[in-house]
């Protein structure tokens, strides 16, 4: 009996002790499984690494979600959806001796950590939470062995900002609807970014043009027939402004006969410093400047880089840090590899005495380190074959930033020199680069499309007498300021204090899809709609689109961030004027009506002319008549071709998923269609149009006609540097 009671024993033990055998000690919860994916490479069989799949909690759709009367207490619901993800997650915890929150290492991820713990009964004082601000073996393995405390001051400041976007969108939206038109609404942030857009264009339209002019003299040596410019400025103790072409005849008249005299001449050097390595918000301007990437693009394609990807030889790889940060902070060890590679890329020279550090903003977080390359050795050449063509583009932008901005500054010799004509005074400067440093690796685009030139003169001495080859005289109209592009509104968003770098995209993502705003090329305009509602907000609700109180409002929710305010706190700052301005704003605002735009479009059932209007995926052609005419149809957009089968117009139509393509507006009669957009050249074989196909960065023009057959690679265009010059 006993012999039995032992056996019994024994036996339970074993079962148990497999059943611990068969747990997994560790579980590892992230958001992506692409993350999950990279991280399972760096632990062992001890770890499990699953993902949530982003957020698993949020405040309802439905309605507002959030007790105002009761602390502004939000009720969290789980996102539809999620059940089967939640279940998982679950039966993996109990499966678990210790569980480890991994999510990103912002107030997003924090916020993530806290909702899991909530759900998956996690205590609030264990310490389940680590952070890494790149996915690398040596990144992970430490974080791993440091675990801390969720940061509820992260998770208020989240909080604090979800409340006060679901406060303000849902409160003031349903009046939009009410007032204006169905479907529109407001925010915190992109009401304040819709504004910009509007006040720029406000600008332009009132903008009165100014005449000014400018004297150009062309000048050379005696024994030389180079020229160069000198720029009128004056006498030599008053610059002279030229306002009117009256006052320019009377100096070209004062010019007449005057030998122009080289009357001081100075030579010096100055340095062209690199850039800072990226943050957020430099990324996405720079990448829209240069790659013509929106800015939701930018932040997808970062995020893959940043998750991890397959890369030959090396696995799954993690190739840039944490991609949301407004600090150009690098770690020692970044510092260092980076010089290491410097020094054996390029050379001693190209290496600054001192490693490179560089100030960040007075208003910006120090939380993570600038946006780089995780392994500085992994150049874009090295793991292109590895990552789509978009993937490269952006990675090369990144690597190449960061290891110009540990480079050695471009040298340049200068000449500036006075030029006398009388008693009048034309000044020349020019320069030469000397060492080209960090440009060979990387040159800073520009807002305003123009190109930085060297200016070439000759050496000169004082005293010495020049030639003047001729004189030109130019009128000028002052330009109204640009309209913002992408870059350039997250620039002014950054500057004055407007979201924060997690939030650029979604802002302008958001006004794009309410039809606020639509692009005319590369730049944002504002829509009839957009002016409407912006006025509306501006008379109505001028704190929430009033610039300093947004600034000042996200400077309040960093200092909850930083567990210097308490979110409720500031929740009850904003709410009680936030509530007499709804009230007012209720009785004031009048109906508006928004005649829709007619269209020169007839409707084939009816016969009116259709017109635009605007529904959850975009806009579209409606007949007026509706209801008793139902007849609607997509807005297309003429390619500019003919078709090459039967001589119809070439449309340019969209798929579900909002991929172009070409087809015959006889369709079906007329069965053309190609995925290649028209490349503006025509077949010299057939005179049908041609079309460009790219095979990764490959392009080919191909004729439209498929029976001609007829292909050809493009001209390249002559780089600037390439371009033949002359000396007169």
């Amino acid at each position: 009996m006993y012999l039995i009671a032992i056996k019994r024993f024994s036996f339970k033990v074993t079962i148990n002790n497999l059943k611990e055998d068969m747990m997994a000690n560790n579980l590892v919860i992230v958001e992506s499984p692409a993350k999950a994916n990279t991280i399972s490479k760096f632990l062992g069989k001890d770890y499990k690494i699953v993902a949530s799949v982003g957020h698993v909690r949020d405040l309802p759709k439905s309605q507002m979600g959030v007790d105002i009367e009761n602390g502004f207490e939000p009720k969290y619901i789980t996102i539809r959806g999620k059940g089967d993800i939640i279940s998982k997650l679950r039966k993996e915890a109990r499966n678990s001796k210790k569980i480890l929150l991994a999510t990103d290492p912002d107030r997003e991820g924090e916020a993530i950590s806290w909702h899991l713990a909530q759900l998956l009964n996690i205590d609030e004082n264990e310490e389940c939470r680590v952070t890494f601000n790149e996915i690398t073996k040596n990144a992970v393995r430490n974080a791993i062995k440091q675990p801390r405390k969720i940061n509820m001051d992260l998770v208020n400041a989240q909080q604090a900002r979800r409340v006060l976007d679901r406060i303000v969108g849902y409160k003031i939206s349903p009046l939009l609807w009410r007032k204006v038109r169905k479907g529109l609404s407001a925010g915190r942030v992109q009401s304040v970014a819709a504004r910009l857009v509007c006040d720029r264009e406000e600008e332009i339209e009132n903008f009165i043009p100014e005449e000014y002019w400018t004297i150009t003299a062309l000048l050379h040596k005696k024994k030389s027939s180079r020229t160069f410019e000198a720029k009128f400025f004056g006498k030599m103790d008053q610059k002279i402004e030229l306002k009117d072409e009256e006052q320019v005849r009377e100096i070209l008249k004062q010019l007449e006969g005057k030998e122009y005299i080289v009357h001081k001449v100075k030579y010096g050097e100055k340095k062209k410093t690199p850039p800072a390595p990226f943050t957020t918000s430099t990324l996405q301007q720079e990448a829209s400047r240069k790659l013509g990437f929106p800015t939701k693009k930018t932040m997808m394609i970062a995020q893959q880089l940043y998750e991890g990807l397959e890369v030959k030889g090396h696995g799954s790889v993690g190739l840039v840090t944490y991609i949301r940060t407004d600090s150009t902070r690098i770690s020692a060890e970044a510092q260092q590899a980076a010089r290491e590679y410097i020094h054996a890329s390029y050379g001693e020279k190209y290496l600054p005495n001192e490693p490179r550090v560089y100030k960040n903003r007075s208003a910006s977080q120090d939380a993570h380190e600038a946006i780089r390359p995780t392994y500085v050795e992994l150049d874009p050449a090295s793991v292109k074959g590895s990552l789509t063509n978009d993937q490269y583009k952006l990675y090369s932008l990144i690597w190449s930033r960061f290891i110009a901005s540990q480079m050695a500054s471009a040298a340049y010799d200068t000449i500036a020199a006075d030029i006398l004509a009388g008693d009048l005074l034309f000044k020349a400067n020019g320069s030469k680069m000397r060492f080209d440093g960090y440009l060979t690796v990387y040159t800073e685009g520009r807002d305003d499309d123009t190109k930085e030139n060297e200016v070439s003169i000759p050496d000169l001495e004082q005293d010495e007498m020049l030639m003047l080859k001729k004189i030109e005289d130019k009128q000028h109209l002052t330009q109204p300021p640009m309209r913002y592009t992408e870059a350039t509104l997250v620039k002014a968003l950054e500057e004055k204090g407007i979201g924060r770098p997690s939030t650029y995209a979604p802002i302008i993502t958001t006004i794009l899809a309410r039809g606020y705003v639509v692009k005319d090329k590369k730049f944002l305009v504002p829509t009839e709609l957009g002016r409407i509602v912006n006025e509306l907000m501006k008379n109505n609700f001028k704190d929430i689109v009033d610039i300093q109180f947004t600034a000042q409002l996200e400077q309040k929710l960093d200092d909850v961030e930083e567990g210097a305010k308490k979110w409720v706190e500031l929740m009850k700052e904003f709410y009680e004027p936030f509530a007499k301005t709804l009230k007012d704003a209720e009785t004031r605002i009048e109906n508006i009506d928004i005649p829709d735009e007619v269209t020169d479009v007839i409707c084939e059932k009816c016969g009116r002319n259709m017109v635009i209007k605007t529904g959850r995926y975009g806009k579209f052609l409606a007949c007026p008549g509706f209801p008793e005419c139902r007849n609607a149809k997509p807005i297309l957009e003429e390619a500019g071709v003919n078709c090459p089968l039967c001589g119809g117009k070439v449309l340019i139509k969209k798929t579900k998923t909002k991929k172009s393509y070409l087809g015959c507006e006889n369709y079906p009669e007329c069965k053309f269609m190609s995925w290649d957009m028209p490349s503006g050249e025509m077949c010299p074989k057939c005179g049908n149009f041609m079309t460009k196909k790219y095979s990764g960065r490959k392009v080919t023009l191909v004729c439209s006609n498929e029976k001609c057959g007829f292909t050809k690679s493009p001209e390249r265009k002559k780089q600037p540097e390439e371009s033949e010059s002359s000396e007169e």
